[in-house]
């Protein structure tokens, strides 16, 4: 049986991705809901999946269901009646999958890698590498999030250094005058 290993990246930034396999037998259904997972976005809303070139332009949809409105070239393949094997043209096979029709998540998905023996650990499909904070489907995940702090201390997000590009403490945390401010303390001093 051929696992397929497929790298999901986010259209607007390829830093962010996630890395899937799964049984050449399953259907796009079974990606779909992966790569939602994966991603940690909900269930909710429209999806569909293109076949694609190497240059990323769209070919054949595969898509959730014949979706009354929109219109369509050419009929949509439906995700559950398609294997994963029966798409694969190429070592390299590309497609892009579209989620939630309102905002238009898009992500390029490729093929990295075909293996012959399955591993008995995994129950596939599953995501087995991530990469890069995932996109927040509805904006802001909360003040709380821990990524949300970790991506502050990596960045060092204050306000002071955000605005200045410099922070105005040292490294005890005490604020330093300015140099204007030095100066005329010492000529304040010279004075007496």
């Amino acid at each position: 049986m051929a696992i397929l290993r497929f790298r999901i990246y986010w259209e607007d930034d390829d830093s962010i991705y996630r890395d899937v396999v799964i049984k050449h037998t399953q259907n796009f259904v079974d990606l779909h809901l992966c790569i939602l997972k994966s991603f940690e976005f909900d269930n909710k809303h429209k999806a569909t999946f293109y076949r694609s070139n190497d240059n990323w332009l769209r070919g054949r949809e595969i898509s959730l269901e014949k979706y009354e409105d929109k219109v369509y070239k050419v009929d949509p393949l439906i995700m559950t009646d398609v294997t994963m094997g029966s798409e694969i043209k190429d070592p390299n096979q590309k497609f892009i999958y579209v989620y939630d029709f309102n905002k238009f998540w898009t992500f390029m998905v490729e093929l990295i890698n075909v293996d012959k023996e399955e591993n008995k650990k995994l129950t596939y499909p599953v995501c087995i590498r991530t990469e890069g904070i995932a996109p927040s489907q509805y904006g802001t995940k909360g003040l709380i999030d821990k990524r949300l702090a970790e991506v502050e201390e990596k960045y060092d997000l204050n306000a002071a250094a955000m605005l200045e590009g410099f922070s105005e403490e040292d490294e005890d945390g005490n604020v330093a005058e300015s140099n204007e401010e030095e100066a005329a303390g010492e000529e304040t001093q010279e004075d007496f």
